[in-house]
């Protein structure tokens, strides 16, 4: 049995939760999410406020648990990100390192010859404040997440000087420079 499956998620007033076969469909203020789940591994129940993810089978083998705990996670991450929506913030540390908004792109200045220019996908809303912090918002985790990645990968944070962009509350593990 899934821990995690096994809980209930509460869905908020101003969300709602729609089930067509295998097909959900999340609603809240911050936009709509579409999921799928197997409906011939798994029963849907949606009460007043809280949906519930169970297997059909009564046997729970591992492969079925696993899927469980996943499906279960994919849907409440889609309820929190329909009502609350998801946020990553970013710091840009090192001399002369700053951000700024240019349309549809974000431009780095990032210790390179040039700027760096990133596309800021459809779904994804980004601000820059004080030229050295990033906030990403956006209604799928997944995104959010892999945008965030996207930006940190183009300077990753080196261990001597700490330089480059990291998330907030991200450790660094510093390394001792050369000795006289």
């Amino acid at each position: 049995m899934s821990k995690i499956g096994k809980k209930n998620i509460l869905i908020p007033k101003e969300s709602s939760l729609k089930i067509e076969g295998g097909n959900l469909t999340i609603t809240g203020p911050k936009g709509t999410k579409k999921l799928s789940i197997d409906d011939k591994i798994f029963s849907s129940k949606l009460n007043e406020n809280e949906f519930q993810l169970k297997p059909l089978e009564k046997k729970v083998d591992k492969k079925i648990s696993i899927m469980w705990g996943t499906y279960r996670s994919l849907i409440n991450n889609a309820v929190t990100g329909v009502t609350k929506g998801h946020e990553k913030i970013l710091e840009l540390n090192g001399v002369g390192f700053r951000a700024n908004l240019k349309g549809e792109f974000l431009n780095l200045q990032i210790g390179f010859s040039h700027d760096v220019n990133f596309k800021i996908p459809k779904e994804i809303k980004i601000s820059v404040e004080k030229q050295t912090i990033i906030k990403i918002n956006g209604v799928d985790k997944e995104l959010v997440s892999k945008v965030s990645a996207d930006i940190k990968n183009l300077k990753p944070v080196e261990p001597y000087k700490a330089k480059g962009i990291k998330e907030r509350g991200q450790f660094v593990l510093r390394k001792e420079g050369k000795k006289k």
